[in-house]
């Protein structure tokens, strides 16, 4: 099992600013990168103060002129706010850039806040999604594409430049439910998924919806991985825990809001609201607790086959609380599922 940094910016009060959040995710990406880990993955997100993150190509390229080999993975893209005609430039763009570090993870959105302010119905993101990723995927691979769609009609043209690698860098597809998750897998994509609310039978089936489509492509599907994404962070004492569990709870009050609840905002920011989940639910489902702790529910998910695990975190901690974090969890937890260089945290220059 490899592991993975979610750096997904979160501004919980105004008066700390963007500027230092960017620099603060930039830099646990660069001690992600020194502390072995495999890949980090990067957020879109618009309008909002949680996965704060608007440019997550332009953020990739900075994140590789920092680093040295860590992958870097949108998660993810959210193809029905962009026109693909010249999101596919943007893309080999930052494929090159990254030096083919780049994987493209995509999605449809899942904030009505966002999506329909940005002119799309949430009712239409699924359509649209699927003839934007066709469109996409055509760009990338072929010249002289023309286009005749629903949401899509264009005259023959041609993506300039052409990408790094035939057809683009490889792709990730964002999937909750296990029926999608088996379809989506049987073209071909790699799969990232969390059961939100900690629904253990839920990721059971998320897990099984992938494995069977695997087993019924046979040695064509046999590169295609399974990641599964968390919030979480080893700690060191019973205070610790408690207090981390206070700021998750307070992070889901707003993230409910957004995903599941009425989407109101103040001025970018999102009111907090009474969180679905209680703070012993919370303590069972997220990757809060001593390292052994997460050792332990580590261990189920690489019994089930989980190929990346990726860790969210950005829920309200000071960033000296994330940066040992990083590299408490690549000296004392990652070593039992994967080798893992342990070297020492740097900063940016």
């Amino acid at each position: 099992m490899e592991f993975c940094i979610q750096l997904a910016p979160y501004m919980p009060d105004k008066s700390y600013s963007g500027h230092q959040v960017f620099k603060d995710v930039l830099e646990q990406a660069i001690a992600a990168d020194s502390a072995g880990f495999e890949s980090v993955s990067i957020t879109e997100h618009h309008l909002m103060n949680i996965l704060m993150m608007p440019a997550p190509l332009q953020f990739a390229t900075q994140i590789a002129a920092h680093t040295k080999r860590v992958r870097i993975i949108t998660s993810v893209a959210v193809l029905p706010l962009h026109d693909m005609r010249t999101y596919a430039g943007e893309v080999v763009c930052a494929d090159i850039f990254t030096n083919g570090r780049l994987m493209l993870g995509v999605g449809r959105g899942a904030f009505a806040y966002e999506i329909e302010r940005l002119g799309v119905s949430m009712d239409q993101t699924q359509a649209r999604f699927n003839e934007s990723l066709e469109v996409l995927q055509a760009l990338l691979s072929e010249e002289e594409v023309s286009w005749d769609g629903e949401y899509y009609q264009f005259d023959p043209l041609t993506i300039m430049p052409r990408p790094l690698t035939p057809g683009g860098p490889r792709m990730m597809m964002a999937v909750l439910n296990p029926e999608g998750i088996y379809h989506c897998t049987r073209r071909g994509f790699h799969i990232q998924t969390t059961p939100l609310a900690g629904n253990h039978q839920l990721l059971l089936d998320q897990v099984a919806g992938f494995n069977r489509a695997k087993n019924e492509m046979g040695s064509s599907g046999s590169s295609l991985t399974l990641s599964l994404s968390r919030i979480g962070l080893p700690c060191s004492s019973e205070a610790q825990i408690s207090k981390r569990l206070i700021s998750a709870e307070r992070y889901y009050s707003r993230f409910d809001n957004v995903f599941t609840g009425p989407g109101i905002l103040d001025n970018g920011m999102i009111r907090e609201l009474p969180c679905k989940q209680t703070r012993e639910q919370l303590a069972d489902s997220l990757l809060i607790g001593t390292s052994s702790e997460i050792v332990d529910k580590l261990g189920v998910y690489q019994t089930l086959g989980i190929d990346r695990f990726i860790l969210s975190v950005n829920f309200g901690l000071a960033q000296n609380e994330v940066l040992d974090g990083i590299q408490q969890f690549a000296e004392e937890v990652a070593p039992h599922f994967t080798k893992i260089q342990n070297a020492a945290l740097h900063t940016a220059q």
